[in-house]
């Protein structure tokens, strides 16, 4: 049986409502260091997108209000986002100062963590809640 996938697509991929894609495109390339593929409508609105994160599809979006969804970003709703994302990277540090530049809220500065990260937790405008990590020593 052959891979019914996209080349680039791996098996899951989240796929959120944010307030302005354009926006969120920025910021997440701003303070996360992600790159971007987006498909606009014939008005030039931006109405779907794709995130990579070292050369990987991570993160697909959309605008509040596309393809006739009535889904709402966290910070629309009020509410905390009941999920939040784990992301690995090579300079936790770093990556939070560029996030907080950016304008990401930090909820947990860079720390060496029990189970063996160095891990920081930030939220981005939209009001979902990332979590960055490295391993402190080699895996065994």
């Amino acid at each position: 049986m052959s891979d019914p996938r996209p080349p680039h697509v791996p098996w899951l991929t989240p796929y959120l409502t944010v307030r302005d894609a354009r926006a969120a495109a920025t910021f997440y390339a701003q303070a996360f260091g992600f790159t971007m593929h987006d498909m606009v409508d014939d008005d030039g609105a931006v109405m779907h997108v794709e995130m990579f994160y070292q050369g990987q599809l991570i993160l697909m979006f959309a605008p509040e209000g596309a393809f006739a969804s009535t889904a709402r970003t966290p910070r629309t709703s009020g509410v905390e986002a009941p999920q939040s994302f784990y992301v690995y990277t090579e300079d936790v540090d770093a990556l939070y100062a560029r996030a907080i530049a950016a304008g990401a809220k930090g909820l947990m500065p860079p720390s060496d963590q029990f189970w063996g990260d160095r891990f920081c937790q930030l939220e981005d405008p939209d009001g979902y809640r990332w979590g960055f990590a490295r391993p402190v020593a080699p895996r065994g």
